[in-house]
């Protein structure tokens, strides 16, 4: 990596940790590409408060599960912003279900977003990064936990760990770090919706720190992974969760 001015695409940064990532990254000093699905004005606005703090950001609207609406994205930050430095696959959904309840739906929309979308982002970073870049993942600490009711989701996780590993190998020639950033609760709309208060107490006092994670929180270690200290790190899942698993 080096001093000049770089590019970064946050897949999913309209809300919750996709956007603390690209604010962070844009605070970096990224030219950060802030792309979201469907919630086109709170995108606008994380855009908006970047510039207000002397940032470079742009919002794209992409469907990370359609192989093409990826190459566009890459297309249309390339266009804006020159070659791209790095790709966080953040763009994930989660339903929380007991497996035996899980409706074909609610599957295929999981590995739709979470395995296919983050497989259409590192192969077409993998072909378009440059030397040098990084590609930062994000999966869960459910894996090696596997609470109940979250199956499906930490099966599409695992899988894009899996991944990271694998393409952290294949990219290594180039100086591409590929690594992962699996988060424990965090306190965003994908974490409450769907669970009781008194559940999402229980995650809280299960966790040895005594809270919640914030998404600055992860934002923070995305930032480490995307600069030029990081350089030797690579293959790895980090698994931030306030030491719950």
């Amino acid at each position: 990596m080096t001093s000049e001015i770089r590019t970064a695409i946050v897949t999913g940064a309209s809300k919750g940790i996709g956007a603390a990532i690209a604010r962070q990254l844009a605070a970096d000093g990224f030219q950060t590409i802030v792309n979201y699905a469907s919630s086109s004005d709170e995108a606008a606005e994380i855009v908006s408060g970047i510039e207000e703090a002397g940032g470079r950001a742009l919002a794209v609207r992409a469907d990370v599960a359609d192989a093409r609406a990826l190459t566009a994205l890459f297309d249309r930050a390339e266009a804006e912003f020159g070659r791209v430095d790095v790709l966080v696959n953040n763009a994930g959904i989660s339903k929380f279900s007991p497996l035996a309840e899980v409706s074909d739906e609610d599957f295929q929309q999981q590995v739709a977003v979470n395995l296919t979308g983050t497989f259409n982002g590192m192969r077409e970073g993998a072909r378009r990064l440059r030397d040098g870049g990084r590609i930062i993942n994000l999966s869960t600490s459910i894996i090696g936990h596997y609470s109940p009711g979250n199956g499906v989701y930490a099966a599409t996780k695992a899988a894009v760990e899996a991944m990271t590993h694998t393409l952290a190998k294949e990219l290594g020639t180039r100086g591409i770090t590929v690594n992962a950033v699996a988060p424990g609760p965090i306190a965003t709309e994908l974490l409450f919706k769907g669970r009781s208060e008194e559940l999402i107490q229980r995650l809280i006092n299960d966790i040895p720190l005594g809270r919640l994670g914030l998404p600055e929180d992860i934002a923070r270690i995305v930032s480490f992974l995307a600069s030029a200290e990081s350089g030797w790190i690579n293959g790895q899942i980090i698994r931030a969760n306030g030491g719950r698993n």
